[in-house]
């Protein structure tokens, strides 16, 4: 069993950690165990370690509990279904007494923390022709405010409440609310810490599964799992989609277990790990509709060159989209000019509403990753507006237009955009991504 006194094992973890967000989801009735103590102390090591620590905690026992003693049916517990005024008037006096427990928590392990609003909201609205009433539904979260927070050493925590513009509050899940912390925050790990030991089969906790894998699960054996793992797995499989490197699934019984699941190359709990490109597929003639309406907005501002479901189709082995929830939220193309050796990446594109969570990084390397496959010797692509940002995340240096290929110069001339030409050299070997070993 891991060791707190295994100081070698951590500091092996600690580079690629330094610095990085960590957002911890603890259950309410992890909050109300005797295991929340040490569970604080582990927090409060990887922050001596200069890890950013981000908790957002759950309700849903105390919710019950309370319900319970004040002889008052409550009308859903986990913020996904019916928010009624009163099972809303309960969750905010649960969840502001939680939040309190774990300020104080937090201040006996030396740690300075705030209760943020944080999670801006609105209502869920009408689902399946239910009013869901107070229930809300996560519409973005105030990343400024808690990257203030952390950058003057101060741990946020986030109750599962969301509030709006008009002063109103919502009940929100709080596996959601975690989640949506976690892209906002570019955190290196979402960590779900229950009172279950992950993800379990068969009687056998899974303890990694691929994002491909969860998906499988969740689709074929969703029956035979935990039922309150589920939302877990669900939650964990879609950040590890957008863009969350390593999600955990852990029991904060286990003495020292969020170290042992960080820590260690065996870990714990249940990990779901992605694999960068997961999400990105082949475009297939039906996408061209998809890709017309994701650049819309850049051709509209100048930024993208006009193109028509016809030429789109014609070329549509060049594109590529990158799905969430089988939904195209992004979208590239690499044509090829082998005459060349030469590559053009264009049509880079992604939904605003995922815009600022590396989408865009991760195009612009997948279409590396296929021009170098492809024996290509540079990669070229044209900007008026968005030069800097390949530049500075692309790896990109501006060159002239007599670097293109002769009938790429002819149509740059032609255009009369003006745009800036920027190539990059595939005769390096590519940059290796450093990806931590733990679990």
């Amino acid at each position: 069993m891991f060791k707190l006194t295994d100081l070698r094992e951590i500091l092996r973890y600690v580079p690629s950690y330094r610095e990085r967000v960590f957002v911890i989801a603890v259950d309410g009735e992890l909050v109300a165990g005797e295991s929340f103590t040490n569970l604080l102390l582990d927090i409060a090591l990887l922050r001596s370690l200069s890890i950013q620590v981000v908790i957002v905690h759950g309700a849903s026992y105390q919710l019950r509990q309370l319900a319970l003693e004040k002889g008052v049916a409550i009308s859903n517990d986990d913020g996904t279904g019916i928010t009624d005024q009163s099972t809303l008037h309960l969750a905010l006096t649960v969840a502001n007494r939680i939040t309190h427990e774990v300020l104080e928590g937090l201040s006996t392990a030396d740690l300075r923390a705030a209760s943020t609003n944080a999670c801006i909201a609105h209502p869920a609205g009408i689902l399946r022709g239910i009013d869901t009433q107070f229930t809300g539904r996560v519409e973005r979260i105030d990343a400024a405010f808690l990257q203030t927070l952390l950058k003057n050493d101060i741990v946020p925590v986030i109750p599962p409440l969301g509030f709006d513009g008009e002063g109103r509050t919502y009940r929100v899940n709080s596996d959601s609310v975690a989640l949506e912390v976690a892209l906002a925050l570019r955190a290196i790990k979402l960590i779900y810490v229950t009172a279950h030991d992950g993800i379990v089969r068969s009687g056998k906790v899974l303890r990694q599964l691929s994002v491909s894998e969860a998906a499988e699960l969740l689709s074929k054996n969703r029956g035979e799992l935990e039922a309150a793992m589920v939302s877990k797995l669900e939650h964990g499989w879609k950040a590890c989609q957008i863009g969350v490197e390593r999600v955990h699934i852990i029991n904060g019984r286990v003495d020292e277990g969020l170290l042992a699941e960080v820590f260690s190359p065996e870990g714990v709990g249940t990990l779901i790990y992605g694999n960068q490109y997961q999400a990105i597929r082949p475009a297939v003639k039906k996408d061209a509709g998809k890709i017309l309406r994701l650049i819309a907005q850049g051709v509209q501002n100048e930024e993208l060159v006009k193109r028509t479901r016809v030429g789109i189709e014609k070329q549509i082995g060049d594109y590529y989209v990158f799905e969430i929830d089988k939904n195209a939220m992004g979208c590239v193309a690499l044509h090829a000019h082998p005459e060349t050796s030469q590559g053009e990446m264009a049509c880079l594109s992604v939904h605003p509403q995922y815009s600022n969570r590396g989408i865009g990084r991760r195009l612009m390397a997948y279409v590396e990753k296929l021009a170098r496959e492809k024996g290509l010797r540079e990669l070229f692509c044209l900007s008026t507006q968005a030069f800097a940002y390949f530049q500075q995340k692309g790896g990109f240096r501006e060159a002239t237009p007599e670097q293109l290929p002769a009938s790429r110069q002819q149509q740059w001339e032609q255009s009369k955009r003006n745009s800036r030409v920027l190539v990059k050299s595939l005769t390096e070997p590519p940059a290796s991504e450093t990806i931590p070993k733990g679990a």
